[in-house]
């Protein structure tokens, strides 16, 4: 099998020659039409606002927001509000956003084409040091822009300048109303705590008062009571016995001395004790027991008639006596004073017996009190900390968002890309072109060389007869080619004052496609 010999520039070169109008043709119409419709379609315009992230003014060592997460959280939760269906909605139904689209879109389409499409939401982030972690962070969020587009370029300025506002009104609100919540929970949190110390505090009351004796404060006082009431009580026992044997003594003392110095006393009592000794030995009809009964009858009758008007009481008897009675009331007085000092020593045993259980108790009712207050006074100094929190958030003096760059009038649209269009339909043409002529040049079987009619037929070839035309021809063909030659200077023509028309009155829309061209 032969196989198709390799074509030299020369060739290529040639077939370009002859294939030109299949090149030209092409070209032109696809340039010219990429033209037609990027100056036929709709232009879009795009206006935006840049918003800056300032920190707090304050130093943060001296005012502590209550405000919590980072700028980049904030942001994107105060985006997902601005961006939900009814504010969006709302913003449609203000400006008569797509009106052309509401009579085939439905609203949930044209919300998404809004916020997914039109809206343009970009965060500009630089490498900081970030005080909050101590190190130096990687894209910190430093402003973020704000863009919209559409086709009417004053309502994109207003719409962007309105979602501007959102944002700064959104933040405020949010940082506010963070700043109030965390200072009203605070506060509640505080009155709750105030109350169960307040309940604490009425359980410790009554508590302490019903056990005031048994308390830890009082184990002391109830040791030393207990020890000066064992040495009274031993006082009092030596005191006891030493009166004890005193009154021993003098009631031995006082059964040997008479009781008075009547000696008709000492004989009634001496008859008295012989009739005793009598009786236990005969009965009372004995002449002796009857003689002896005579005579006590005889003197109790005569010391009845001379009692009252003699005293013979013994002086020391009466002495014996008194001393006595007064050793016996020492006794009593002694065994009184032991009792009493009993009933105060079990007394206080008791309470100090009691002290370990009581201090248990009272010593948790303590402890639960102590954390409490210490509960109480921490919430007392972040609730103090979240009412200046909450004054920092109501002056604007934490950390805010401040428009630096309002959305502006656009005096040139973002789209379409006429340049862009016109270097693709550069492209397309010239593609398109060469591919006609490849198409062309295959699909023609025409024998046009020497060589290759003697490559076709195997033979060798001898001689050729040059092409004639007739004068009908020859005018036919410069006919077409005066038309092609006009067709082609009229599209050059167009080309140059499109052309002319973008360099020299939209040297700054030239600009922007560049740079959205270029990375």
């Amino acid at each position: 099998m032969d196989e198709t010999p390799q074509k030299t520039l020369k060739e290529y070169w040639i077939i370009a020659k002859r294939r030109k109008w299949s090149l030209i043709l092409p070209a032109a119409a696809v340039f010219i039409l990429s033209g037609a419709i990027a100056l036929l379609m709709t232009p879009t315009y795009e206006s935006t606002s840049t918003i800056l992230i300032e920190e707090q003014e304050i130093p943060r060592d001296f005012v502590v927001s209550t405000v919590t997460g980072f700028a980049e959280q904030r942001i994107q939760s105060i985006n997902q509000r601005i961006m939900s269906t009814p504010k969006l909605l709302e913003i449609i139904d203000r400006f008569n956003l797509y009106s052309d689209l509401r009579e085939t879109w439905t609203t949930e389409e044209i919300v998404t084409r809004m916020r997914e499409r039109d809206i343009k939401f970009q965060t500009i982030n630089a490498d900081l040091f970030d005080r909050r972690i101590g190190r130096p962070n990687e894209g910190i969020a430093v402003a973020f822009t704000l863009s919209y587009r559409g086709e009417k370029p004053a309502t994109v300025q207003k719409v962007a300048n309105v979602l501007a506002s959102l944002y700064l009104e959104e933040n405020l609100r949010t940082r506010e109303r963070q700043a109030e919540g965390a200072s009203r929970f605070l506060e509640e949190e505080m009155k709750e705590v105030k109350s169960r110390l307040a309940g604490i505090d009425a359980r410790i009351t009554p508590f302490k008062t019903k056990y005031v004796e048994q308390l830890p404060e009082a184990l002391g006082i109830n040791l030393q009571g207990l020890e000066r009431t064992e040495r009274d009580m031993a006082a009092a026992e030596s005191a006891l016995k030493t009166a004890a044997e005193r009154e021993s003594y003098l009631r031995t003392q006082l059964e040997h001395v008479p009781k008075d110095q009547n000696p008709d006393r000492v004989l009634l009592k001496e008859l008295k004790a012989k009739l005793l000794e009598l009786k236990t030995r005969a009965s009372d009809s004995y002449p002796d027991v009857i003689k002896t009964r005579s005579a006590i009858a005889e003197l109790e009758a005569k010391l009845a008639e001379t009692q009252k008007a003699e005293n013979y009481e013994n002086p020391a008897y009466v002495t014996l006596a008194s001393d006595l009675a007064s050793a016996q009331s020492q006794v009593a007085s002694f065994k009184r004073e032991l009792e009493r000092l009993a009933g105060e020593k079990e007394t206080y045993r008791r309470r100090i017996e009691a002290t370990p259980g009581v201090e248990e108790q009272y010593k948790a009712m303590l402890e639960e009190r102590n954390s409490m207050q210490l509960k109480y006074d921490d919430l007392m100094k972040k609730v103090l900390e979240a009412k200046v929190s909450q004054g920092l958030e109501k002056e604007q003096m934490g950390e805010r968002f401040t428009l630096i760059d309002s959305a502006r009038f656009p005096e040139l649209p973002i789209s379409p890309n006429i340049p862009l269009f016109l270097l693709i339909g550069l492209f397309l043409g010239i593609g398109t072109g060469i591919g006609t002529a490849f198409v062309r040049e295959n699909s023609d079987e025409s024998v046009r060389t020497p060589e290759e009619l003697a490559n076709l037929s195997g033979l060798p070839v001898l001689g050729g007869i040059p092409g004639m035309l007739s004068a009908k021809e020859r005018l036919r063909t410069r006919k077409v080619r005066w038309i092609v030659s006009l067709s082609t200077a009229g599209v050059l023509a167009a080309g140059l004052i499109v052309f002319h028309f973008l360099v020299m009155d939209l040297d700054m829309f030239w600009f922007k496609a560049a740079h959205r061209l270029l990375p």
